[in-house]
Protein backbone atom coordinates (compact mmCIF):
# COMPACT_ATOMS: atom_id res chain seq x y z
CA UNK A 1 0.00 0.00 0.00
CA UNK A 2 2.91 2.34 -0.60
CA UNK A 3 1.25 4.19 -3.50
CA UNK A 4 -2.11 4.25 -1.74
CA UNK A 5 -3.07 7.02 0.67
CA UNK A 6 -6.11 6.99 2.93
CA UNK A 7 -7.73 10.19 4.20
CA UNK A 8 -10.70 10.47 6.54
CA UNK A 9 -13.18 13.33 6.56
CA UNK A 10 -16.50 14.16 8.21
CA UNK A 11 -15.26 12.38 11.33
CA UNK A 12 -17.89 12.10 14.03
CA UNK A 13 -17.94 10.41 17.43
CA UNK A 14 -21.34 8.83 18.01
CA UNK A 15 -21.61 7.92 21.70
CA UNK A 16 -25.20 6.66 21.42
CA UNK A 17 -24.13 3.94 18.99
CA UNK A 18 -20.70 3.47 20.61
CA UNK A 19 -18.80 4.17 17.40
CA UNK A 20 -16.78 6.61 15.37
CA UNK A 21 -18.09 7.23 11.87
CA UNK A 22 -16.35 8.86 8.95
CA UNK A 23 -16.02 9.12 5.21
CA UNK A 24 -12.90 7.55 3.76
CA UNK A 25 -11.08 8.79 0.66
CA UNK A 26 -8.64 6.30 -0.87
CA UNK A 27 -6.24 7.77 -3.42
CA UNK A 28 -4.72 5.05 -5.62
CA UNK A 29 -3.32 6.52 -8.85
CA UNK A 30 -2.59 4.00 -11.58
CA UNK A 31 -3.62 0.91 -9.59
CA UNK A 32 -6.87 -0.68 -8.46
CA UNK A 33 -8.52 0.11 -5.18
CA UNK A 34 -7.23 -1.95 -2.24
CA UNK A 35 -9.60 -4.40 -0.57
CA UNK A 36 -11.85 -3.39 2.29
CA UNK A 37 -9.80 -5.62 4.60
CA UNK A 38 -6.64 -3.64 3.83
CA UNK A 39 -8.48 -0.35 4.33
CA UNK A 40 -9.91 -1.62 7.64
CA UNK A 41 -6.45 -2.73 8.77
CA UNK A 42 -5.00 0.70 7.99
CA UNK A 43 -7.85 2.49 9.80
CA UNK A 44 -7.47 0.19 12.80
CA UNK A 45 -3.82 1.19 13.15
CA UNK A 46 -4.67 4.88 12.72
CA UNK A 47 -7.37 4.84 15.41
CA UNK A 48 -5.78 2.19 17.70
CA UNK A 49 -8.63 -0.31 17.49
CA UNK A 50 -8.84 -3.97 16.49
CA UNK A 51 -9.51 -4.64 12.80
CA UNK A 52 -12.66 -6.61 13.74
CA UNK A 53 -14.19 -3.41 15.10
CA UNK A 54 -13.74 -1.54 11.79
CA UNK A 55 -16.50 -1.94 9.20
CA UNK A 56 -16.02 -0.42 5.74
CA UNK A 57 -18.78 -0.23 3.15
CA UNK A 58 -20.22 1.78 0.27
CA UNK A 59 -17.03 2.34 -1.72
CA UNK A 60 -17.42 3.89 -5.16
CA UNK A 61 -14.58 4.69 -7.54
CA UNK A 62 -14.73 8.03 -9.32
CA UNK A 63 -14.90 8.08 -13.08
CA UNK A 64 -11.41 7.71 -14.50
CA UNK A 65 -10.14 5.87 -11.44
CA UNK A 66 -7.51 6.98 -9.00
CA UNK A 67 -9.85 7.92 -6.16
CA UNK A 68 -12.42 5.91 -4.23
CA UNK A 69 -14.78 7.18 -1.55
CA UNK A 70 -16.71 5.18 1.03
CA UNK A 71 -17.79 4.97 4.66
CA UNK A 72 -16.18 3.46 7.73
CA UNK A 73 -17.52 2.73 11.19
CA UNK A 74 -15.20 1.99 14.09
CA UNK A 75 -17.04 0.43 17.02
CA UNK A 76 -15.73 0.50 20.58
CA UNK A 77 -16.13 -3.30 20.86
CA UNK A 78 -17.27 -6.29 18.84
CA UNK A 79 -20.34 -6.60 21.09
CA UNK A 80 -21.39 -3.05 20.17
CA UNK A 81 -20.95 -3.87 16.49
CA UNK A 82 -23.14 -6.95 16.86
CA UNK A 83 -25.75 -4.88 18.69
CA UNK A 84 -26.07 -2.00 16.22
CA UNK A 85 -24.75 -3.14 12.84
CA UNK A 86 -27.08 -4.68 10.21
CA UNK A 87 -26.87 -8.46 9.98
CA UNK A 88 -25.75 -8.54 6.34
CA UNK A 89 -22.65 -6.49 7.13
CA UNK A 90 -21.85 -8.68 10.13
CA UNK A 91 -22.14 -11.75 7.91
CA UNK A 92 -19.82 -10.22 5.33
CA UNK A 93 -17.31 -9.27 8.03
CA UNK A 94 -17.51 -12.76 9.54
CA UNK A 95 -18.66 -11.68 13.00
CA UNK A 96 -21.78 -13.90 12.94
CA UNK A 97 -22.65 -17.21 11.33
CA UNK A 98 -25.35 -17.57 8.69
CA UNK A 99 -28.48 -19.39 9.79
CA UNK A 100 -28.69 -22.82 8.25
CA UNK A 101 -32.41 -23.27 7.75
CA UNK A 102 -33.92 -26.14 5.85
CA UNK A 103 -36.91 -24.17 4.64
CA UNK A 104 -38.18 -24.70 1.18
CA UNK A 105 -37.93 -21.93 -1.36
CA UNK A 106 -40.57 -19.41 -2.31
CA UNK A 107 -41.71 -21.23 -5.45
CA UNK A 108 -41.92 -24.58 -3.63
CA UNK A 109 -44.15 -23.05 -0.95
CA UNK A 110 -46.48 -21.62 -3.58
CA UNK A 111 -46.68 -24.92 -5.46
CA UNK A 112 -47.42 -26.80 -2.25
CA UNK A 113 -50.15 -24.32 -1.35
CA UNK A 114 -51.72 -24.52 -4.83
CA UNK A 115 -51.70 -28.32 -4.80
CA UNK A 116 -53.31 -28.32 -1.35
CA UNK A 117 -56.06 -26.02 -2.62
CA UNK A 118 -56.69 -28.22 -5.62
CA UNK A 119 -56.84 -31.30 -3.41
CA UNK A 120 -59.40 -29.69 -1.12
CA UNK A 121 -61.59 -28.65 -4.05
CA UNK A 122 -61.57 -32.19 -5.44
CA UNK A 123 -62.47 -33.63 -2.05
CA UNK A 124 -65.34 -31.17 -1.59
CA UNK A 125 -66.65 -31.94 -5.08
CA UNK A 126 -66.49 -35.69 -4.40
CA UNK A 127 -68.41 -35.35 -1.12
CA UNK A 128 -71.41 -33.61 -2.74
Amino acid sequence: MSAVTIHTRKFKVNRLLARRQMMVDVVHPGIGCPSKEKIAATLSTLYHKDAKNVICYGFRTQFGGGKTTGFALIYDSVEDAKKFEPKHRLLKKGLIEAKKTKEEGRRAKKTKKTNAKKGKKKNKAGKK
